[in-house]
């Protein structure tokens, strides 16, 4: 694995050291924009804080970060993982259409934002901490996971699942969330559920040395969209 030093480059000269190479570890990096992006089957590791649209249109392959993500972490993106042991800042995981992201800590506003699923692509996103307003907005596809590690008593911001016509958020609380779309039907998760997110769950526990028994004896809720839902009409795929 080739080691890079993103001190002194800019998002252009960096990106175009990392296309030439198959594997690489960055180290030193601050808010170079657009790592990843396009990319596919390549396995990055980075040290430090990426900018915005970190492995946008990622068709494949692993990012690392030991460190926090800011904005537009995901967008669009394809297949392939993204490990966060940090936070992630706003729209993570914008209109994704596959792969997975793992957030150690909390997300911000409009994670999950038009998330959507076609055939056997299912985009997934689990959060360890806690999620800002507009949590899944217009999702219409996919997994969200918050799994509240903190046990926080608002696990979610204001809005959640605004213009939801598809896909399921799966929230670990004890009391049922009060921040909920007004058109989103909220239920305490049955076996089926757990079952659907234990893989994710696993995987999560794996990267970041929890407890995953802890987890999945615990409480968690599903949202899912009200089948009279307009929004649903507008798109031809849910």
């Amino acid at each position: 694995m080739k080691k890079i030093d993103c001190k002194n480059l800019d998002f252009a000269a960096l990106n175009s050291l990392i296309r030439e190479e198959k594997e690489v570890e960055l180290v030193n990096c601050t808010g170079q924009r657009f790592i990843g992006a396009g990319t596919e089957n390549k396995r990055i590791k980075i040290t430090g804080v990426p900018g915005n649209g970190l492995a946008s249109f990622m068709s494949g392959g692993e990012i690392t970060v030991f460190g926090n993500v800011q904005d537009q972490a995901c967008d669009t993106m394809n297949d392939g993982k993204v490990v966060v042991h940090g936070m992630a800042g706003d729209a993570a995981g914008y209109a994704m259409r596959g792969g997975e992201i793992y957030i150690e800590g909390k997300a911000g506003y409009r994670t999950g934002i038009h998330m959507k699923e076609y055939g056997n692509k299912k985009p997934v996103i689990v959060i360890g901490e806690t999620s800002g307003s507009f949590l899944g907005e217009y999702q219409a596809g996919g997994l969200i996971v918050v799994l509240n590690s903190q046990n926080s008593p608002k696990p979610v911001g204001f809005f959640c699942g605004t213009g939801m016509h598809g896909g399921k958020i799966v929230i670990r609380t004890e009391t049922k969330p009060q921040n909920v779309s007004p058109k989103i039907n909220v239920r305490v998760a049955g076996d089926d559920d757990l079952a659907e997110i234990e893989k994710y769950v696993g995987e999560f526990c794996k990267y970041f040395s929890k407890n995953k028994t802890e987890f999945m004896n615990s409480r968690f809720y599903v949202l899912t969209p009200d089948s009279k839902n307009p929004y649903k009409e507008l798109y031809v795929q849910n």
